[in-house]
């Protein structure tokens, strides 16, 4: 899942060198922070956040097919 939060951000934003995926595992509940360069945000977010939301959708989809219940998506 890292793999595919990655090739996501990198192809939205202007600086790709500066994507980094950091994953912290919980008990019931994977988080992925998502860091870009401070003017790649907007791109990533969207309007009204839809772009992070179809981010988030697609996340809950794969994580449901590799057997995890929750998956968190924050962009810093």
């Amino acid at each position: 899942m890292r793999e595919l939060i990655e090739f996501m951000a990198r192809e939205l934003v202007d600086h790709p060198e500066a994507v980094r995926v950091q994953q912290i595992r919980g008990n019931r509940a994977a988080i992925f922070k998502l860091y870009v360069a401070d003017d790649d945000k907007g791109w990533v977010i969207g309007r009204k956040g839809r772009v992070a939301n179809a981010m988030r959708s697609l996340l809950q989809v794969s994580g449901s097919l590799k057997g995890r219940n929750r998956v968190m998506l924050d962009i810093v």
